[in-house]
């Protein structure tokens, strides 16, 4: 790595990742196009030449463009993994301490917004349904099986072991990791279509089983991480209101309260009405068992489009007015204390 210097490995990576996504050698010309480098094409014929005479490209046949060889794989490879690598370990390192810190965060606006209102609160884990692949690596572990690490924004770091039928050789590894992350990097799963499976498979060295366990593994774990978690405090409130403790009634409500299915449900409608105040009244909230309350939520909204709900849940005579005001204070303190 240290006999190219930058100009001459962003050409290489321009080669190697036109390469794979076309095909066809790839030509000075296209370069030109390619890179921010502002290059003439004399210029960049003439890189070409340094790295075809250091054995990272090869001209496949006179007048045509080079293609990668397994040296230029290789540096692309191990220069990328090394940056992955350290992206992967400081994701799981940032995951742990935003997940710890915010579920000790909505466990106390929780308690805070149940005591200062005197109804019952709730809060929503913050989830994304559009995150996106951020870098996917397959490593050996025996001649039958991989690991896939699948990184996925918001720093989600899941693991997969993918069974091959076929014995899968070191060399072809690398190549299925550019090719992964070349045609899937920033992508979420709406723009993961047939036709680019098919470009993938195609290029994939007859492993198109393994793109497919691959692809499966990113649905898994983007849906995993859209699983809603729902914090709760002072349901116990709810007693201090006679319209709300009939004897038939008041354990479906307090069971809705604890439960929390439905609650998760009714807290994620709506969700295109970011940072709106959402009012639900008696049988809008399309539970029985909450009839004859009231619930108000307010979106929060963290990085990269990652949003969770809050709300509070009383009798319909509640104080709309200091409700909404509490929520709104509580919001903006969520997305203060997150992002410091």
């Amino acid at each position: 790595m240290n006999e190219l210097d930058e100009r001459k490995l962003k050409i290489l990576q321009s080669i190697i990742r036109n390469y794979l996504e076309t095909g066809e050698p790839v030509g000075s010309r296209t370069i030109s196009k390619f890179t921010d480098l502002n290059l003439s094409s004399a210029t960049i014929r003439n890189e070409m030449a340094d790295l075809e005479e250091l054995g990272y490209i090869v001209q496949p046949h006179t007048s045509a463009g080079r293609i990668p060889s397994d040296k230029g794989y290789r540096l692309y490879v191990d220069t990328m993994m090394e940056i992955k690598d350290q992206e992967v370990e400081d994701a799981k390192s940032i995951l742990i301490e935003k997940a710890d810190r915010m579920e000790s965060m909505l466990e106390q606006m929780t308690r805070m917004l149940a005591a200062n209102t005197n109804y019952a609160a709730l809060a929503t884990t913050p989830t994304s349904r559009t995150r996106k692949v951020k870098f996917i690596q397959l490593t050996e572990v025996d001649e039958t099986q991989l690991l896939a690490i699948i990184v996925i924004e918001g720093n989600i770091v899941k693991n997969k072991i993918i069974t091959t039928q076929l014995q899968v050789e070191r060399e072809t590894i690398l190549k299925l990791n550019i090719l992964l992350n070349t045609f899937l990097q920033g992508l979420n799963l709406s723009e993961i279509n047939l036709d680019l499976i098919q470009q993938i498979k195609q290029n994939s060295e007859g492993f198109g089983s393994v793109v497919n366990d691959v692809l499966d593994a990113i649905a898994q774990a983007i849906s995993e991480e859209d699983k809603i978690r729902v914090y709760s405090s002072g349901a116990t409130n709810i007693l201090k209101y006679p319209e709300l403790t009939d004897r038939d009634k008041i354990s479906d409500l307090l069971y809705t309260l604890e439960e929390k299915k439905e609650l998760a449900e009714l807290m994620t409608k709506d969700t295109s009405e970011r940072n709106e105040i959402q009012v639900y009244i008696g049988n809008e909230t399309t539970m029985e068992s909450m009839k004859d309350c009231a619930v108000v939520t307010a979106t929060y909204e963290l990085e990269d489009g990652v949003y969770g709900k809050i709300g509070i849940v009383g009798p319909k005579r509640m104080d709309y007015e200091r409700v909404v005001a509490a929520l709104q204070t509580i919001r903006n303190q969520l997305d203060d204390l997150y992002k410091q």
